[in-house]
């Protein structure tokens, strides 16, 4: 605990230097031990934060969002993931509001729904075939970090092929990936494009 603390002391108002007296601790704590009360007040305190501190934790948690909409969403009449403006956009005129109380997939999947109000989308799994040639058989972990791995099968000539679960919206940046780390011999193939709601 006492790694945390900055100070020993417990304060009214830390910016004007105001002690708590110990007769308000032990009516709002029970108790005017320090460090019980220090402990309560992590436990059980909201962090102060400034308004720009604030504004750029929202900030960052609304870029999370949208990357996550990004990555697992799709228009359902193309197939290819919105651009992240768009998505950007949308959520400022569907009127979304950034909480920092809940995860960001918490949140990603009520903008989901509040979007689909004004913008086509469908959550989208694509799974990929690829097979690689012997030569680049070393670029197998990174490639099989690429998704989920649902299956490798490993050729007599050196050669493997695997199968990607990916999400919809990442189908055109992992096969960028894997055409960087072959030198685009790999061969992709993609078996099926499983989609949620539209």
């Amino acid at each position: 605990m006492s790694e945390v603390l900055v100070s020993d002391e417990i304060f009214k108002d830390a910016n004007k230097g105001l002690r708590a007296s110990e007769q308000s601790l032990r009516e709002v704590f029970g108790t005017t031990d320090k460090l019980l009360v220090a402990e309560k007040v992590l436990q059980n305190g909201e962090l102060q934060l400034t308004a720009q501190q604030r504004h750029e934790m929202l900030e960052k948690m609304r870029k999370q969002i949208v990357n996550y909409i990004a990555r697992n969403c799709v228009d359902p009449k193309t197939n290819l993931p919105h651009p992240p403006t768009r998505i950007e956009l949308a959520l400022e005129q569907v009127r979304f509001g950034v909480n920092l109380n809940k995860s960001v997939e918490e949140q990603a999947l009520e903008a989901i729904k509040a979007l689909r109000t004004i913008l086509p989308l469908k959550t989208s799994i694509a799974t990929l075939e690829v097979k690689v040639p012997a030569n680049f058989r070393k670029a197998y972990n990174l490639i099989s970090q690429l998704g989920s791995l649902k299956s490798t099968n490993w050729l007599p000539d050196g050669s493997f092929t695997v199968t990607l679960e990916i999400p919809g919206g990442m189908k055109a940046e992992v096969i960028e990936k894997l055409n960087s780390l072959t030198k685009g011999q790999a061969e992709i193939k993609e078996l099926a494009q499983k989609g949620g709601q539209n």
